[in-house]
């Protein structure tokens, strides 16, 4: 039982962020009711990827939101529910019959959770776009990636996923915890822009106080120092090295066989060369002889592993950080105490008359 057992949600089907809001909800113990697109709706432009791991532990109910009848039962479950979250382009639920006034006309107490790039309001709120263009405007893509390089996309996990998708999730289970004191539900507008922006506040403070370069690679945490940043090994490995420390430095130094006085932390106008100095070393081992060497101390040097490496890392076993539900899939994070919930599969298609019944049974 996580900890949000006993929590309702409506969760209106879509792509990206909406998905994994979804399912890091379900992960929590909420339940899920995920409305999909029905036989009769048009058909999506594409399906939904990685349905198999991003929409476990939740049922799936078909419905066609343009019928009348459809959406009368679905009013009728958001009666019931605590959380609707759904990502459309603003106005499409307004126009569906489903919006904020109508669900609050059956549910005061709902808490209403829509996450889209641009936000509910401003000039470009009606515009298409994605993860990289909802970065691209915040500012949070321009100091990605190489200094002689464009912009390099940190797949979309920044946009996408945490300045959406988990801003929506901390959006809502704030509006509920005010909910369960006023009785009354709230409307939360997160937008991609505005959480990839948030997540720059670091870099703004640093800029402000001109510790902050907007040169790409020119920066302590952008890979403009040689002690923080990855490189290659004799066998195309490559290993991350996060020295920031003066004692952790040393501890690198140390292993790479140099001195302090061979290598100073904070000589900018070495940097370049020490950067070359630490990649030509690097070199000359694997990356798996790297990470034994460094194994223990505090150098902070650890192998970067594929997706596939990861899941069988020794580490992340004993923590169980991987899964395997019909495929190897992160487990739900983060951990509760006492409340171990193993993870279940997509659970079968339910008719909306179904879902409706048991909904209301449940409520009785």
């Amino acid at each position: 039982m996580g900890p949000l057992a006993g929590l309702r949600i409506i969760e209106i089907d879509g792509l990206g962020p909406v998905t994994f809001s979804g399912m890091v909800l379900a992960d929590m113990g909420a339940e899920v009711l995920r409305l999909t697109r029905g036989g009769a709706a048009p058909a999506a432009v594409f399906d939904e990827v990685g349905g198999e791991v991003l929409h476990r532990g939740r049922t799936a109910v078909p419905v066609d939101l343009k019928s009348p009848g459809d959406r009368d039962k679905v009013l009728a479950l958001i009666a019931g529910a605590d959380v609707l979250i759904e990502g459309f382009r603003p106005g499409v639920m307004e126009r569906l019959g489903l919006g904020p006034d109508a669900c609050a006309a059956v549910n005061p107490r709902l808490v209403y959770g829509r996450v889209t790039g641009w936000g509910q309001t401003g000039p470009m709120s009606d515009q298409v776009g994605h993860d990289i263009n909802y970065l691209a405007l915040s500012g949070a893509l321009y100091p990605m990636g190489a200094g002689d390089q464009p912009p390099c996309p940190p797949l979309n996990l920044v946009g996408d996923y945490g300045g959406g998708a988990m801003m929506l999730v901390s959006g809502v289970l704030a509006a509920l915890l005010e909910a369960k004191t006023t009785g009354r539900g709230r409307v939360v507008d997160a937008a991609m822009t505005d959480g990839s922006a948030l997540l720059t506040s670091l870099f703004h403070a640093l800029r402000a106080r001109g510790l902050w370069s907007e040169r790409r690679e020119a920066n302590l945490l952008d890979g403009g120092t040689p002690f923080y940043r990855c490189y290659t090994c004799r066998d195309g490995g490559f290993v991350a090295v996060g020295a920031l420390e003066p004692r952790f430095y040393t501890a690198l130094i140390k292993g790479l066989g140099l001195t302090p006085d061979e290598a100073p932390q904070f000589d900018r106008e070495n940097w370049p060369a020490l950067q070359a100095r630490f990649a030509a070393l690097f070199a000359t081992r694997d990356r798996d002889d790297w990470a034994m060497h460094f194994a223990g101390t505090e150098a902070c040097v650890t192998p970067v592993l594929t997706m596939s490496e990861a899941a069988a890392h020794p580490h992340n076993q004993a923590r169980g950080t991987f899964v395997s539900a019909g495929v190897v899939q992160p487990a739900p994070a983060p951990r509760f105490a006492a409340a171990a919930a193993p993870i279940s599969a997509e659970r079968p298609l339910l008719p909306l008359d179904q879902a409706l019944a048991d909904w209301t049974n449940e409520n009785a």
